[in-house]
């Protein structure tokens, strides 16, 4: 028996949950590999301002992961809670990288707990370095682990289906699925990406407020390098997704690209919107782009909507979330790059306060496109909460009651993120780095 009224209330609160925990997760996943990175050049260089760097950043990163954990454990509760037929069938098998991806956690908070309290309690700082170290892989493999349920859902493998029921399970094998290489790729990727850019915003927006302070300036130049190293990654991790989705889920990549008849040489659409009557108006072709992204040959054959029933297709919006997601990765690839080159050249533009706003924007808009990016990646899975096996109404909860905890975990979210906005701006307004270099100095 399905409750469409709970099936629709249930995926409204799991796309919340999300959608908040993606912005604390990404962030949780990104910012040890920069806090690593700036202490190991403090030292190096004897900088005093990459040390500094890496302090501050590590107790902003602390209060994001504590969030975090909230936000994560509402989605471990929520998958008993709104899909108990799906835990019921997969829930065996996703067991294992669910619980790997908590040890990894509680891996990473062990030494970031040790590292946090042993600030000038080293004699040889290398060896306080070395403690960020498995901070940065436990951060890492929980993006890695959870990643892998995600991608068992889109990719299912390692068992065998005897009516309707998942048996002989391999999890190892469910983990290893066809998607699990570009899915975590590009998640951890991504993150770092993101990171960079949330980190270069603040950077950028101290600059524009006045500061000429050099520490706002190395953090800029060093966020933004790395931000640019991991945006062509992310590029070219995309590259492989749309291949992957070509062999493995041609409805989906059919339906971001509103291609909805099968031909060769295929053209890429970008932009553009679909009107009532399924016309594209204002869309932008790019010849042969579909089929090099598709198969890597501007002249093979792509798929389109016209091979698949009605109900198997994905929701056609998706195409707007692609576009979201392209263009701003696009954008995070030039204003570094200019940047960089800037630098290199002495342009004095990039000094200017029009393109230090521009980088101020660049934290704002890394985060939607990973939030267009996971919306992407989950609505484009619909109709299906296991691919191919179990559809998303037959894997939801029967509740009445699933209205309620839209609203109550809505309210719950509300008090983290406005809580977690105000303790991060008074902790770093009621010090700044003026008073922090200072103090350390006397």
């Amino acid at each position: 028996m399905i409750n469409e009224e709970a099936v629709y209330y249930s995926r409204i609160l799991t796309e919340l949950t999300l959608s908040f925990h993606i912005i604390y997760a990404t962030i949780g996943v990104g910012i040890p590999l920069f806090i690593m990175i700036a202490q190991w050049l403090g030292i190096r260089k004897q900088d005093e301002h990459y040390i500094l760097l890496a302090r501050r950043w590590t107790r902003g990163f602390a209060i994001t992961v504590a969030v975090g954990v909230v936000t994560g454990t509402a989605i471990g509760l929520l998958l008993s809670l709104l899909w108990p037929k799906f835990m019921e069938v997969a829930g065996h098998i996703i067991a294992l990288p669910l619980f790997m991806e908590t040890f990894a956690f509680f891996f990473e908070a062990i030494f970031l707990g040790i590292y946090l309290y042993t600030w000038d309690r080293f004699a040889n700082q290398f060896k306080h370095l070395l403690l960020l170290v498995p901070v940065a892989i436990g951060s890492s493999f929980s993006a890695v682990f959870i990643t892998t349920v995600n991608a068992f859902m889109n990719s299912p493998q390692g068992f065998d289906l005897l009516n309707g029921e998942l048996i002989n399970a391999n999890p190892l094998l469910a983990m290893f699925n066809p998607s699990m290489p570009t899915k975590v790729s590009h998640v951890v990727s991504t993150a770092f990406m993101t990171s960079a850019f949330v980190l270069a915003s603040i950077a950028a927006y101290r600059l524009v407020r006045g500061s000429k302070h050099v520490y706002h300036k190395k953090a800029l130049h060093l966020t933004l390098t790395i931000g640019l190293i991991f945006s062509v990654a992310s590029l070219i991790i995309g590259d492989l997704s749309g291949k992957y989705l070509a062999q493995y889920q041609p409805e989906k990549l059919a339906a971001a690209e509103w291609h909805f008849e099968t031909q060769k040489q295929a053209p890429l659409l970008l932009l553009g919107y679909l009107t009532d009557d399924g016309d594209i108006r204002f869309g932008i072709k790019i010849p042969y782009a579909l089929s090099i992204l598709a198969h890597g040959s501007p002249t093979s054959e792509v798929i389109g909507l016209d091979q698949f029933p009605e109900e198997d297709i994905p929701p056609l919006y998706i195409h707007y979330l692609f576009n979201i997601m392209v263009g701003i990765g696009t954008l995070l690839i030039i204003v570094p790059l200019l940047y960089w080159i800037g630098v290199k050249r002495k342009w004095t533009w990039i000094k200017s306060k029009a393109f230090l706003w521009l980088l101020v924007l660049g934290g704002p808009l890394s985060m939607i496109a990973i939030e267009a990016g996971w919306w992407l990646n989950e609505v484009g899975r619909q109709p299906w909460v296991l691919y191919g096996i179990m559809r998303t109404a037959e894997g939801a909860t029967t509740s009445n009651q699933v209205e309620l905890m839209l609203w109550l975990f809505s309210g719950l979210y509300i008090m983290l993120g406005i809580g977690s906005v105000i303790v991060l701006t008074r902790m770093f307004n009621k010090n700044p780095i003026e008073r922090e270099l200072k103090e350390r100095y006397t």
